[in-house]
């Protein structure tokens, strides 16, 4: 059938008509009517030879022919074939009858009423005695509603925002949208029966080909995130249905979302780096140990490698002749080495015009030329510098001032390759980043310079205050200071011992309410007090409590503090034997333990009913009697002083800490006061104390 110039027909129709069916074929025939009049489809039988072309009822209404209006010629078939179509439908038959092969076309219909339909047909030739063709024979059906279904998908695919194509199970596209043209930046005819791995090359052996052919193989859907390179160089969110004529993709250009989600994450990273370097650099007041710390923070968040510097404050001349290179890093530890090694020996080969001596006159964030490796380069003559820059070749850099109190305490300087997160890759937000760390830095180096300065003052005030125990025959003392918090190194509770007249030494062990230089300061005022009115008075511990607190209410210190004195008298006898008399009064502190060579302990403090005498402490009641307790101790017995720092924990009862005291004496019997002292505060006290300690210990000899 075709639309083009009839075909003449060649003689009469082969076979013989009427000629009966045999029972099994006429089954066979049965069947196949039945099954064409439940698919639709039509037959048509057209002789050559005759030029009749005959077709069956459901054929004639495809055609749009009522019964009887059709007559039998192929100018029917061409009256109601779409002319669009008639040039290509005439070539198909043309070939299939010269070949005497099969036909297959599909085409448009045009009814009368201006109704369109599109119609499927599929025939083959037969060859007459002479071996050209005699007859066409076949079938077509409607294929109207299929056509309108792919139009509407097609349509909802071409107006979609999503990019989409298909390929069959050769890989070969078989469609390609309006927005999958855009994305992939080639027209659907430069891709429709392409191969899609020759058309896309960098997708072969990564993710790309890795789940097509999963879901390929499996028929499971699949969806990844994936990168294409240059000339896509897109980041792609990608969904892939498997069906058995192919495969469907659907797919997004997700890379300015992931530049987003990129970006948040850096600005994160970074936030959470400002507030690593302010809790790291805050935790250490040691500089070098601070700078130590910053140079590995900061890398490679910030920069691939750093170097971080500090001024020698003490050294005269200009400050980039005074920097000191003391803390480096490279994120590859291959390279660390050398890094290190450059930090050595950059300094002594700069010149007062350099990238460092600019930031330190500037006190400005100094951001290299392009070709920073040259340009560091020019800096420095033939020699080792020269040559570790050039393999260490860093493609940015910044040098930033480490500024506090308008004083300039060092510089970090940051390299890093450019285009790779580097600071000047990423522009002003990264440097305000790195502006915020390096103003952290030099915040931590400050602080840590002052403390270093309280410390020395601090220390000195400590040395003033605790001055060493009295050195004797008969009597063998040890004291310890220990503070609670580094930034003071000085704290309300002290020891004393002194010997206000010849044969007596008397020992003092106190605690101020207070853990800075105002408590070491009331502290001082109390121990000077108590130590006049001992040596001039010549009064005995609970007197001397008395006259104490007696003299802070007349003075109005304002202070409250608790204090222990013990007083130690040898007669004659006691002499010869190694003893002593032991006096005590406590205003609110906890009581002496006494420690026997053999490890036995005393708890002087118990009374005979288990209770805790220590009365209350001083500046409270100024009038307030105090009470004496009086012992002997033995030959080579010990009496231990000590502040409640010793014993107090967070959450614990003070009775517990007694009681882990007691038990710790016990171990050290016949230990000098010495070692005591040291055995005490090393197991018994915790790596950071919460308190100040003071802990005397003396040892009859």
């Amino acid at each position: 059938m075709t639309a083009g110039e009839p075909l003449q027909g060649l003689g009469p129709r082969d076979g013989v008509p009427g000629t009966p069916l045999h029972p099994d074929l006429a089954l066979t025939e049965v069947r196949a009517q039945v099954a064409m009049e439940a698919a639709g489809i039509g037959v048509f039988d057209w002789d050559l030879v005759s030029g009749r072309l005959t077709w069956d009822d459901r054929l004639q209404r495809i055609f749009g022919y009522r019964p009887g209006e059709f007559d039998e010629t192929i100018e029917a078939f061409n009256a109601r074939l779409h002319p669009e179509d008639a040039t290509r439908v005439a070539g198909l038959l043309a070939e299939a009858l010269d070949t005497c092969g099969s036909y297959a076309a599909e085409y448009r219909v045009l009814h009368p009423d201006g109704g369109l339909r599109w119609v499927r047909a599929h025939g083959r030739a037969l060859a007459g005695p002479q071996g050209g063709a005699v007859r066409l024979v076949g079938a077509a059906y409607d294929t109207t509603a299929r056509r309108d279904e792919e139009a509407r998908v097609a349509r909802v695919l071409e107006s979609m925002p999503t990019a989409f194509f298909s390929v069959d199970p050769a890989w070969r596209f078989t469609y390609v949208n309006a927005e999958a043209e855009r994305v992939l930046g080639q027209t659907r005819e430069e891709l429709l029966g392409q191969d899609l791995w020759e058309r896309f090359p960098f997708a072969v052996g990564g993710t790309f080909e890795d789940r097509y052919r999963t879901s390929m193989d499996t028929g499971v859907p699949v969806a990844f995130e994936a990168y294409y390179p240059a000339p896509l160089d897109r980041w792609y969110e990608v969904r892939a249905w498997p069906a058995p004529d192919g495969l469907s993709v659907y797919f997004h250009d997700v890379t300015l979302r992931r530049a987003a989600q990129a970006q948040v994450e850096q600005m994160a990273s970074r936030s959470a780096l400002v507030a690593r370097v302010a809790g790291e650099l805050a935790g250490t007041l040691d500089a070098e140990e601070a700078v130590a710390r910053l140079a590995r923070i900061v890398v490679p968040t910030l920069a691939e490698w750093c170097i971080v510097s500090l001024i020698d404050q003490e050294r005269p001349g200009p400050e980039w002749r005074r920097l000191r290179d003391i803390g480096s890093w490279h994120q590859d530890p291959g390279m660390r080495a050398r890094v290190e090694r450059y930090a050595q020996v950059r300094l002594p080969s700069l010149s007062g015009v350099s990238f460092v001596a600019e930031a330190l006159r500037t006190r400005v964030p100094v951001v290299s030329p392009s070709r920073t490796t040259e340009a560091i380069a020019s800096l420095f003559g033939p020699g080792e510098a020269y040559d570790l820059i050039h393999e260490l070749a860093p493609e940015e850099g910044v040098v930033l001032p480490l500024v506090a109190q308008g004083r300039a305490l060092g510089l970090l300087t940051l390299y890093g390759p450019a285009g790779r997160g580097g600071v000047t890759a990423d522009g002003a937000a990264a440097l305000d980043t790195a502006a915020e760390v390096a103003h952290r830095a030099a915040m931590a180096l400050d602080h840590a310079r002052l403390f270093a300065q309280q410390q020395k003052v601090a220390e000195e005030l400590q040395r003033s205050l605790l001055t060493r125990p009295p050195r004797g025959e008969r009597l063998r003392i040890a004291v310890r200071y220990q503070p609670a918090a580094e930034v003071a190194r000085v704290g309300g509770d002290w020891y004393d011992a002194f010997e206000p007249r010849p044969g007596v030494t008397t020992l003092v062990i106190g605690d101020v309410v207070g853990h800075d230089v105002v408590a070491a300061a009331s502290m001082g005022q109390a121990r000077s007090l108590l130590r006049g009115i001992a040596v001039t008075t010549g009064c005995g511990p609970a007197e001397l409590l008395e006259r104490l607190d007696t003299a802070m209410h007349v003075l109005s210190t304002g202070m409250a503090a608790t204090a222990l004195v013990a007083e130690l008298v040898q007669s004659p006898s006691q002499e010869a034997d190694g003893s002593a008399r032991l006096t005590w009064s406590s205003a609110g502190h906890l009581p002496p333990f006494a420690l026997g060579p053999r490890g036995e302990v005393r708890d002087l403090g118990a009374g005979p009913h288990g209770q805790v005498d220590n009365d209350l402490l001083l500046g409270i009641a100024p009038d307030r009697r105090r009470r004496e307790h009086t012992t002997d101790l033995p030959p080579g017995w010990t009496l231990i002083l000590y502040t409640d720092g010793l014993v107090e924990r967070r959450g614990e009862a003070v009775r517990d800490g007694v009681a882990r005291l007691r038990a710790v004496l016990a171990e050290m019997g016949g230990a000098d006061p010495e070692t005591l002292c040291d055995a005490l505060l090393g197991r018994m006290l915790p790596t950071a104390p919460a308190d100040d300690v003071a802990l005397a210990a003396v040892q009859v000899r």
